[in-house]
């Protein structure tokens, strides 16, 4: 069983909602949020970014970047921007991008069935990057971003969701990047929230699609809440977005490389592929992967009987990542070698190109989408992805959605 609980939300005011809402903090640097931001002074990357409001010189991971975050804060629910419900109440976020949608539940879950394991991982995380959300969350006593979290649907919170959606009115209906269509619903009745929350008790598992250092985070600053005796009842729940997974869509999450090339490199890569040279810049199926080099694109097919019998690496990214980047080049550490990017498949296969063709990189390869199948096997055997395996679209937006940690 899994604790999924009402809240009461720190929300946009509807007329606000479009010009609030803003991409993942994670997704843009801060030349970028301060570009998207401009001449927008509801623009939540005033909160999630705060360091666009200070002197360029300002370190994004100084104390005084967390404090004017808190700040933005506290003005915007000041200016009634945003405001929070008296009652706890759960939402509905729908998206849909080129015709697709996905409907997630607006909710709060346990840092105690995080710890035990009920609430599942894929990915490890960087302490580094933890510390940046452990700091942006104690100063605004909020989770001021959602948890991405995805689970094996159930039929009967299915149809509550459904009906839910189709006989109340919205509380968001706008459109933002990407020609991404966003919608909210209020639920806040309180036997839908019950009958919400006794469902997901019988649901054995959640599990993070997106936002590891996000859940990771939370769940220390609740912890340590805890431990100094400053908790409260929220303190001991996240914000999160629940997601049944069959209606997730995962991405292609390509690579990038600045090498140097030894002269038998096609041969070895003969070795432990089929390679043939191809008009195709995008992967078609599993086991197949497309690599660009001198203006030509060739296709690199993992011979069936090569496919390691072991769960991770049979997958495609630790193929790849073995026989090529470690045996090859000997990039040992995908992370920190200066060697190797990554280019999220909404950019297309053409990024590729525009990179290699620049001169900054000369090798370039598109993966085929790791599969949901894969990565909640994974996560059930409590083994790790290799890092940037997953490429998740649509993203959700922040600034929609806050939850006050009551703390202070």
């Amino acid at each position: 069983m899994v604790l999924v609980k009402a809240f009461k939300g720190i929300r946009p005011k509807p007329a606000y909602a479009a010009k609030i809402a803003e991409l993942p903090y994670d997704v843009v640097n801060s030349q970028e949020a301060k570009e998207l931001a401009q001449n927008n002074p509801y623009s939540y990357f005033h909160i999630d970014k705060a360091e666009i409001d200070l002197p360029e010189d300002v370190s994004p991971y100084s104390e005084e970047v967390y404090q004017k975050a808190a700040e933005n804060l506290a003005l915007n629910l000041e200016k009634g921007w945003l405001i929070k419900d008296n009652h706890p109440n759960f939402y509905l976020y729908q998206l849909t991008m080129n015709g697709r949608s996905q409907t997630g539940l607006v909710a709060c879950t346990s840092i105690d069935d995080y710890i035990a394991g009920k609430i599942k991982k894929h990915e490890f995380t960087r302490y580094e990057k933890e510390i940046d959300r452990i700091n942006h969350m104690k100063a605004c006593d909020a989770n001021t971003s959602p948890i991405f979290l995805t689970y094996r649907k159930e039929a009967e919170i299915q149809t509550i969701i459904e009906e839910w959606k189709k006989n109340h009115a919205t509380l968001y209906d706008f459109e933002s990047y990407h020609d991404v269509h966003h919608c909210v619903w209020l639920i806040d009745d309180e036997r839908t929230t019950q009958r919400l929350s006794q469902l997901f008790e019988e649901v054995d598992a959640l599990y993070i699609a997106d936002g590891h250092h996000r859940s990771e985070s939370a769940v220390k600053v609740g912890l340590e809440k805890r431990a100094n005796g400053t908790d409260s009842p929220e303190s001991d729940f996240f914000l999160s977005i629940l997601f049944p997974a069959e209606e997730l869509e995962i991405l292609e999450y390509n690579r990038i490389l600045n090498v140097s090339l030894p002269e038998d490199f096609m041969t070895i890569l003969k070795q432990h592929f089929n390679v043939e040279e191809t008009t195709e810049n995008k992967a078609r199926e599993p086991r197949q992967i497309q690599m660009y080099l001198d203006q030509k694109w060739y296709q690199l097919t993992i011979p069936t009987e090569q496919i390691p019998a072991d769960l991770i690496d049979s997958l495609d990214v630790s193929y790849l990542q073995k026989h090529v980047f470690e045996e090859i080049f000997d990039i040992m550490d995908i992370r920190s070698d200066k060697r190797i990017d990554f280019v999220g498949g909404i950019r297309g296969s053409e990024e590729l190109v525009k990179h290699v063709d620049s001169g900054a990189w000369n090798l370039a390869f598109a993966m085929y989408p790791t599969q949901m199948s894969d990565l909640l096997a994974v996560a059930d055997a409590g083994e790790i992805m290799p890092p940037k395996s997953t490429w998740f679209e649509p993203k959700l937006l922040s600034g929609l959605f806050l939850h006050d940690l009551e703390t202070k």
